[in-house]
């Protein structure tokens, strides 16, 4: 079970990475075949503000690996179900003010990742 709590906690990470580059560095390219919804006039005049979308993200990519690399396991449990609460409530947070596919795409892997880790922590 450990290892799967560490596959999703590294997948979330990952699904980070790939926002902070989204958002930092292809938002006027990439960003406007992921972003479709959005208008495309917009993409030039955002640009900062997607990238500062984009460090957030980065920070919580940054935490979610952290989490991974220290050698306690009662702390490695904690700082990982932090990050991933964090990515869950952004996840929420995007469905309720944006789009619902934002919950299933960030909010539902990090919470299937609170539920295992929270398993291995509780014994649930």
């Amino acid at each position: 079970m450990l290892v799967v709590a560490k596959i999703i906690t590294l997948l979330v990470a990952m699904l980070h990475c790939y926002f902070l580059w989204l958002e930092m560095f292809a938002w006027t390219t990439k960003a406007k075949k992921v972003f479709r919804n959005f208008p495309s006039d917009l993409f030039e005049p955002t640009k900062s503000m997607a990238a500062n979308q984009g460090l957030y993200n980065g920070f919580l990519a940054a935490g979610l690996l952290w989490s991974l690399t220290i050698s306690s396991p009662e702390w490695t449990v904690n700082i990982a179900l932090f990050f991933l609460a964090c990515v869950f409530i952004a996840g929420v947070y995007g469905a309720i003010s944006v789009s619902k596919k934002i919950f299933y795409l960030q909010g539902l892997p990090a919470l299937l990742g609170i539920i295992v880790w929270s398993t291995l922590k509780f014994g649930l």
